[in-house]
């Protein structure tokens, strides 16, 4: 597992006029908080914070934050929880930082890759991956950066479901074991419109079939016989 560093600065005021100033300062805010730690309010610079997930792991990525200004200058472990980032610059605009403890286990999800080539799709199928993140529970040392599934195996009609996958001991598997995870599926057809056969007859509605003579037709001005009686004081037209 990939160990970065990460330095961050305590602050004693919230809310958005203290987020914006830090923006316009160069920094971000950001929360420390965890099973076992008191949640702390932090400052960070935010290229530091994308370096420091910049692995394969992600933010999965196991981060030693320094405090600057802490009491205790106690090196800790910590993961990123949540980061929110500017839908537009794509720009970190706070983080959540959750300290760990390297011998109690924790829940977290690391993503799936498909290798290999299936020879279902030589046949005219596709490749459908149906689970894109796997969930599971481990110590944080023993965190895979993904999991590998081989569909270099699979024919048209042949899936992979959750229980196939091979992780390292230690880890255990959260997400339902009946879950796809890849399949090779046949194409839907198209439906297609029947042609006649040159020469053969083409059945219209309403037509009269040859020989048979067509029903006559009805007067024009003709009135439908009524039924039932006629009603007292009812004009005629």
């Amino acid at each position: 597992m990939v160990r970065s560093e990460l330095n961050a600065c305590l602050r004693d005021a919230s809310g958005k006029g203290v987020a914006r100033k830090l923006r316009a300062g160069g920094r971000i805010p950001a929360v420390l908080y965890g099973a076992h730690t008191q949640s702390l309010m932090l400052s960070l610079d935010p290229r530091a914070l994308m370096k420091a997930v910049d692995t394969e792991a992600g933010t999965n990525t196991l981060i030693t934050l320094r405090l600057e200004g802490a009491a205790d200058q106690v090196q800790r472990v910590v993961m990123v929880r949540e980061l929110q980032v500017d839908p537009i610059r794509r720009a970190p605009l706070h983080a959540d930082l959750y300290e760990i403890r390297m011998d109690e286990t924790i829940t977290v999800s690391i993503p799936v890759r498909v290798v290999g080539k299936a020879p279902g799709i030589e046949e005219g199928g596709i490749l459908e991956q149906g689970l894109r993140e796997l969930e599971i529970e481990c110590l944080p040392g023993s965190i895979p950066d993904d999991v590998e599934v081989d569909v270099s195996r699979l024919a048209i009609g042949d899936s992979i479901p959750v229980s196939d996958l091979k992780l390292p001991e230690g880890v255990k598997v959260l997400t339902d074991a009946a879950t796809t995870v890849a399949a090779v599926t046949t194409p839907a057809a198209e439906e297609v419109a029947a042609v006649p056969v040159e020469g053969e007859a083409v059945v219209v509605e309403g037509a009269v079939p040859e020989g048979e003579a067509a029903p006559a037709a009805e007067a024009k001005g003709e009135k439908t016989e009524k039924k039932g009686p006629e009603a007292k004081g009812e004009k005629k037209e």
